[in-house]
């Protein structure tokens, strides 16, 4: 366990505490003995987790990250999904002591074949934290389950359309537990063997775009169906960086990039991660219709 502080204490500073895995990290951490969370967010106001201290980060404000990372041992970087990521991560981890042990949220694309070009921004991004001199963890996961029920994503096509529009190609997804990636980053933060190690992370199995939609009707209490969209009806809308990356992650997906089932939750927590049939029963309610 990192201890960088004379204390019996060990500072760990969550950027995006209020995120998919930021919020459920803070807690995990929060119940740990002898650790100190805080909370990193652009209004520190609204972080309500018991335990966790308020801390201001935004990365729209290097100005507080020195007081955001002062004295702590350990970060979790939720990567912005911005093209100026590599330069914004570089800064943020210069201004910390050497021995600040590094848990970088990336995604599967970091290592992806030809992803080793120098205008690959993933692969930059985690190059940035292998060459920083601190201590590193490199999580890869694929797809969040937690886009069923954001309402930034499928949540409202689910409940009110019954409709799932995704561009798969026939290709299969291993859909992750946010949940499951908070409790590998918590070991990594925290625990002695995982300096050096890049994981890549998937639920427990990979599941195709129609029964990916059977399960959600399931769940949703009435039937959902899948819409095989091109990728370009699936960017429509967005625009600049964001498009360019969505592109890219949808193109992955169409090509099987996604489909690989890992066994890293179970060997590094010691628990089976979660099942999308799991993960809807504990969330589901949120695609049913509301009463007309």
């Amino acid at each position: 366990m990192p201890h960088a502080n004379s204390t019996d204490v060990t500072r760990v500073l969550v950027t995006g505490v209020r995120g998919k895995t930021g919020l459920p990290l803070a807690k995990l951490l929060v119940a740990r003995r002898g650790v100190e969370v805080r909370g990193g967010s652009g209004d520190p106001s609204t972080v309500g987790v018991s335990g966790v201290r308020p801390t201001a980060f935004s990365w729209d404000e290097p100005a507080g990250w020195a007081a955001a990372t002062d004295g702590v041992d350990a970060v979790y970087v939720v990567r912005p999904d911005r093209a100026d990521a590599p330069d914004l991560v570089r800064a943020l981890l210069a201004g910390t002591a050497p021995g600040t042990r590094v848990v970088l949220l990336s995604d599967s694309d970091g290592g992806h074949p030809g992803s080793d070009h120098p205008a690959g921004w993933a692969p930059s991004v985690e190059r940035v934290v292998h060459g920083s001199g601190r201590p590193w963890t490199i999580l890869r996961p694929g797809w969040f389950m937690q886009v069923f029920t954001d309402p930034r994503f499928y949540r409202h096509q689910i409940a009110e359309a019954g409709e799932l529009p995704f561009p798969s190609g026939d290709a299969g997804v291993a859909w992750i537990d946010a949940r499951d990636i908070a409790a590998v980053a918590e070991r990594a933060l925290i625990e002695d063997g995982h300096v050096g190690r890049t994981y890549r992370l998937s639920g427990p199995e990979s599941l195709s775009l129609p029964r990916t939609a059977q399960l959600l009707s399931a769940a949703a209490g009435h039937p959902v169906i899948h819409r095989d969209v091109t990728v370009d009806e699936a960017v429509a809308g967005s625009e600049g960086f964001e498009r360019d990356l969505s592109r890219l992650t949808f193109e992955r997906v169409r090509a099987g990039g996604f489909a690989e089932v890992t066994d890293t939750v179970a060997r590094v927590t010691g628990r089976a991660p979660r099942t999308l049939v799991d993960f809807l029963s504990a969330d589901g309610a949120a695609l049913r219709r509301a009463s007309r």
